[in-house]
């Protein structure tokens, strides 16, 4: 039993972890003391109400004594000493209420003196803590987003390993691919299968199409040679037989000249 709630604490521990944003941790944190803060304030806002309050009744009593102390100072003028007597009696009660509503009221306004410097330090703590958690998740995103990044260049990332599966995949099926055509044109052209469209030859004859197809070639080049041959020995003989020709008639102008004899 021990080790099975160990396993079980391992794991929910570990899926916790997974499941944990520390950014949204950071916020909730936030959210609780911004709460605790408006709780603080809604007690200084109470305190300062009673405060308030203690002094409007002190307001009144105090009222109602000088009245009282009037009263008192009349009854004596018109000889009415019992009145005055009554009224002093009644001011000495109203002042024992006012001190003991002086001593709350200097109560009340220390604690609420109190709560308000603790407002005022809670405050600023609540203002350092939003500062270092903007930091904190800025600085988080930035390094998820780096890791992200090199994830996806390394490849082992969930996203990316998906798609180099699929170009693996895609790659292997046009080898095969690849592969299978080549090994079908090997068979056709080595007349294991028969080619049903009647547009692909065997060996013997695509090597007998390349033989007479070089002889063409040879026997155009020897025909061009030929001709080209037959050209210079044309004109050589041309040359020639127009020097034959101009030869005689030089020899025969000696004979056309007239003879003259010496007498």
């Amino acid at each position: 039993m021990k080790r099975m709630g160990m396993i079980f604490r391992a794991k929910a521990n570990k899926a916790l972890d997974r499941a944990e944003d520390p950014r949204e941790t950071l916020d909730y944190s936030y959210q609780k003391q911004l709460e605790l803060l408006q709780k603080v304030r809604r007690g200084v806002a109470d305190v300062a109400t009673s405060r308030k309050r203690l002094e409007l009744q002190l307001n009144q009593l105090q009222s109602q004594s000088s009245k009282l102390e009037d009263q008192g100072r009349k009854a004596l003028a018109l000889g009415r000493e019992d009145l005055a007597r009554e009224a002093l009696s009644r001011r000495a009660a109203l002042q024992q209420q006012v001190t003991d509503l002086e001593t709350q009221h200097a109560t009340l306004q220390g604690e609420e003196e109190k709560l308000t410097l603790a407002a005022q330090r809670l405050q600023a703590k609540v203002d350092a803590f939003r500062t270092k958690k903007e930091t904190i998740k800025a600085t988080y995103t930035a390094a998820q987003a780096q890791t992200r990044i090199g994830e996806a260049f390394s490849g082992i990332s969930e996203e990316m390993g998906d798609v180099g599966l699929a170009i693996q995949r895609a790659e292997d099926k046009t080898a095969q691919l690849q592969a299978r055509a080549g090994a079908i044109d090997e068979l056709l052209a080595s007349g294991a299968l028969d080619d049903q469209s009647g547009m692909h030859k065997d060996d013997i004859q695509a090597e007998l199409d390349r033989l007479s197809g070089g002889t063409d070639v040879e026997l155009e080049l020897q025909r061009m040679k030929a001709e080209l041959a037959g050209g210079s020995s044309g004109d050589r003989q041309a040359l020639e037989g127009g020097q034959d020709q101009a030869q005689p008639q030089t020899q025969q102008q000696p004979q056309d000249t007239p003879r003259f004899d010496k007498q």
